[in-house]
């Protein structure tokens, strides 16, 4: 593999390049912008790649079928104002993708669970999954009330495939039903049923060996076929305690090799023998779990498992495969970035991988193994240069408590600058990762240094890790994330005066009640989307909807009222010393207006000035390009006004 990879590539897919930007500052809008394409898949031929490609308004996602030898691009819309995400191939001419709309917090559309399947030209589409009204005298051929997902294409019969289907008026708790689904007719046969939701590991077959479901108490049940013939058994202790994360077949359909938590700790890789009831260990990383394996070949084996929590890794469990030589190879070719393999042609002689870090959004690539030659697809955000973005750097510090807690932080240069501390939302099971992150990069071009903490409750740790967070929202999260400015401080990374605060969702109830518990350290706090009110949380917004996510709220929050209105930021404005800025997306479900009026209201009873911003049409996170841009220059210019001010 030649270092100069850059060299041999040809551009499939034309990309608009923006004009080269002299001022100092980057624009906003460089920022909020979404990806030029979302999603490449490659066809099992390794001759055709198709492309989810919005629309520059964002309002719309169409297909793009790429030849890749010569180019050729055959454009599909699938209607005003549809998008369409999870791009699978069940053919070298067949293509099944999901209606999508966008998501909270999320820079892209995501799955609705209806299913359809196209032909290369468009001509010939088929609706594979949802729910459509009678028309007149005309009966609608679909009434799928659930959510449809491919969870197999079956390699040896050709346009055919496995869907899980969750029945949402299907028994008590939603049925999960498996169908065989012919992508090209629409015809399916169901193959199994379950009568509550569940999660299932195929072998190379299409047999369900591996079931996952949970009890009363949301805790994983393992269950397992010792062999294909088999009916289902509870998984012994010897093979799994805890739980399955993901996992993969080898050709004998009994070894499977997955990543496995015994007590709740962070999982780690084994290869499990199905008939023996075994297992043996595999090269991890303790306390950090996988983040996902790269396969060896189209249906191989994992040949390394890639980590991103803490500091980013790649640990080869076989380094003498053929595959592992070919990505460290390409590694190398990309110094100081991750190299992930997205899929290969049925030969698995083209590879479609993606190169990507902190300072690239990222890019995808085809390499021809036989003829040593790679091209370039598409860029996700071609606009934006890796030279002026700032490096991440991981970090690990030690809670007040003793527990060891990992974090990101993003600046250009060295020395103490103005801090600004962005606690991500979720907060259970949600992390940052190491990679390219927009509100990072855009305030570290202004001059701030940017720190991201994985508090307890965080997710790749492992359940236990993220149990310590029950019941701690106020509490020992918030000490975890001062506890990692302090971090920045003695380490002379942050000047102590000037530190800010700005998050999301649960990240902007962080951001007031990091002020609350901790005045001494900010000067500032900016809210976005956030909670601030947890007997309003109680009651208000889609997570109260269904009764595990009132499960959840009970368990994460508890149920006195005493310690929810203590632990609200809403009911303890008097303690908030700092210049405050809200932003709230005025159709948010997530986090309705209920919220944001909670604490504006409480600061205009206690004679507090606050800066405001609602957004009119946007939700849980604001999705269009402008709005975004013109909250970071609001941000941007509060900053400037309450915390002395940054310059690069």
């Amino acid at each position: 593999m030649k270092s100069n990879i850059h060299g041999q590539c040809a551009v499939l897919l034309a990309a608009t390049l923006c004009a080269s930007v002299h001022a100092q500052s980057i624009p906003a809008l460089d920022f909020a912008k979404h990806s030029e394409v979302y999603e490449v898949a490659l066809s099992p031929d390794g001759k055709h790649v198709a492309i989810a490609v919005p629309t520059a308004d964002g309002q719309e996602t169409q297909l793009q079928i790429v030849e890749i030898a010569g180019g050729k691009t055959q454009t599909l819309r699938f209607g005003k104002l549809e998008h369409v995400s999870n791009i699978v191939w069940t053919d070298d001419n067949r293509v099944v993708l999901a209606r999508a709309t966008n998501m909270p917090l999320r820079p892209r559309p995501y799955s609705q669970g209806q299913l359809f399947s196209t032909d290369l030209t468009g001509v010939d589409q088929e609706t594979l999954f949802g729910y459509f009204r009678d028309q007149r005298q005309a009966t609608a051929k679909r009434k799928d009330r659930g959510f449809a997902s491919v969870v197999k294409v079956l390699d040896r019969e050709p346009g055919k495939m496995l869907v899980s289907f969750d029945c949402w008026d299907c028994g008590e708790e939603p049925d999960t039903v498996i169908f065989k689904v012919d992508s090209r007719t629409g015809n399916r046969d169901e193959v199994e049923r379950i009568d509550e939701p569940a999660g299932l590991f195929f072998d190379n077959t299409g047999r369900a060996r591996i079931r996952v479901t949970l009890d009363d108490d949301d805790e994983p049940v393992l269950a397992y076929r010792p062999s294909a013939a088999s009916t289902w058994q509870p998984m012994p202790k010897s093979m799994a305690g805890y739980d399955i994360d993901f996992g993969r077949f080898d050709q004998d359909n009994n070894t499977l090799y997955a990543a496995v938590s015994d007590a709740g700790e962070a999982s780690r890789m084994y290869k499990l023998d199905l008939a023996g009831g075994t297992r043996v260990a595999l090269p991890s990383t303790a306390d950090v779990a996988p983040a996902y394996f790269e396969s060896a070949g189209r249906d191989g084996v994992p040949f390394a498992v890639v980590y991103n929590e803490a500091k980013p890794s790649v640990q080869y469990l076989d380094p003498t495969s053929e595959y592992a030589k070919l990505h460290a190879g390409l590694m190398k070719s990309f110094p100081g970035q991750l190299v992930t393999f997205n899929g290969f042609s049925r030969d698995s002689n083209v590879v479609l991988f993606t190169v990507w870090s902190d300072r690239n959004p990222g890019a995808y690539y085809i390499y021809d193994r036989a003829a040593k030659k790679a091209q370039l697809v598409a860029e996700s955000r071609p606009w934006i240069d890796a030279n002026r973005m700032a490096p991440t750097l991981p970090v690990e510090f030690i809670s007040p408590d003793g527990l060891k807690i990992h974090g990101l932080y993003t600046a250009h240069g060295k020395g103490a600058k103005p801090l600004i501390v962005i606690p991500h939302g979720g907060p259970h099971g949600v992390y940052d990762r190491w990679g390219f992150d927009s509100d990072a990069q855009f305030f570290a071009s202004r001059g701030y240094g940017v720190l991201q903490v994985n508090y307890r409750g965080s997710g790749s740790r492992g359940r236990n890790f993220e149990r310590l967070g029950y019941r701690e929202w106020g509490g020992k999260m918030q000490d975890d994330i001062a506890a990692g400015v302090k971090w920045t401080i003695d380490n002379k990374l942050t000047d102590p005066a000037r530190i800010c605060t700005y998050g999301a969702s649960y990240g902007g109830y962080a951001a007031l009640m990091q002020p609350i518990r901790y005045p001494e350290l900010y000067k500032c706090a900016v809210g976005y989307v956030g909670v601030y009110d947890l007997t309003v949380m109680k009651n208000e917004g889609d997570i109260d909807d269904t009764r595990s996510g009132r499960r959840y709220l009970d368990r994460v929050l508890g149920t006195d009222q005493a310690v929810l209105i203590a632990n609200s930021p809403a009911r303890n404005v008097g303690k908030i010393k700092v210049p405050v800025f809200l932003a709230q997306g005025a159709i948010d479900r997530r986090v309705p207006m209920a919220q944001f009026n909670a604490l504006k209201s409480a600061f205009a009873a206690n004679g507090t000035k606050v800066e405001t911003m609602v957004a009119a049409g946007e939700g849980h996170g604001f999705y269009k390009p402008e709005t975004q841009a013109d909250l970071y220059q609001r941000v941007e210019k509060f900053l400037r006004e309450n915390d002395g001010g940054a310059k690069r």
